[in-house]
């Protein structure tokens, strides 16, 4: 059974990082209708179970995207920050 969900994110801030997630997000087995606000901060989509979602959570972690509550590092933001240079290129 299909689930969707809404995850809150630390680091996102424009159309760049949108493209960044969404590229990486598009690539995992089982993961659709990848949605992206910039404004909310927020990327929403439909997954089947809970390996899904938890490969979802890592793959944005190691992008520089941690949920909201988890540790926002230094190395995190670094990483958003490659990974929003890499979305506005392609």
């Amino acid at each position: 059974m299909n689930m969707k969900i809404a995850l809150n994110i630390q680091n996102l801030k424009c159309g760049g990082c949108a493209a960044t997630i969404s590229k990486n997000l598009a690539s995992l087995e089982g993961i659709q209708e990848i949605n992206i606000s910039v404004e909310e901060s927020s990327v929403s989509f439909i997954y089947a179970n809970d390996s899904q979602l938890a490969v979802v959570r890592d793959k944005l972690k190691q992008l520089g995207y941690p949920e909201n509550g988890e540790t926002n590092t230094l190395g995190a933001k670094a990483k958003s920050f490659v990974s929003c240079a890499i979305g506005k290129m392609s």
